[in-house]
């Protein structure tokens, strides 16, 4: 998969209405998380939630990390997540949850994120109790 990076909007869930942009955000669809670096978010007063949630880089090394919460907006896209406080030397990079959150998938040739098909949904509860009535 080609590598490549997007603009994207942080807004602060607590408080609201605080925003800041962080340019040329890594796209990487194998990374769980999306991190952005601390000194951006504490910016806008995103507070960190969870204390000492451990990683494992790619490199192999177990590391700790702080997340916090956030809505992200890019390129038409938008959704709440977390966000893990990253540390001078950590990548900055959009990850699969926040993606999926979107809504979006990666179109590798064209190198942009584009909306994914409609969310599955499982039928009712009664539509599956009258479908086994009918049997």
């Amino acid at each position: 998969m080609g590598i490549f990076y997007i603009d994207c909007e942080i807004e602060s869930i607590r408080p609201p209405g605080q925003k800041v942009i962080v340019p040329k955000l890594l796209v990487d669809s194998g990374s769980e998380h999306t991190w952005i670096p601390e000194t951006e978010l504490s910016k806008i007063g995103v507070q960190v939630a969870k204390k000492g949630c451990p990683f494992l880089m790619a490199n192999g090394q177990p590391i700790t990390r702080s997340i916090g919460y956030a809505l992200l907006r890019a390129d038409g896209f938008e959704t709440v997540d977390e966000v893990v406080l990253a540390q001078p030397g950590d990548l900055a990079l959009l990850g699969s949850r926040t993606l999926e959150g979107f809504g979006a998938v990666v179109d590798a040739q064209k190198k942009k994120l584009v909306a994914a098909d409609p969310y599955p949904v499982a039928t009712s509860w009664m539509s599956l109790n009258d479908s086994a009535k009918m049997n």
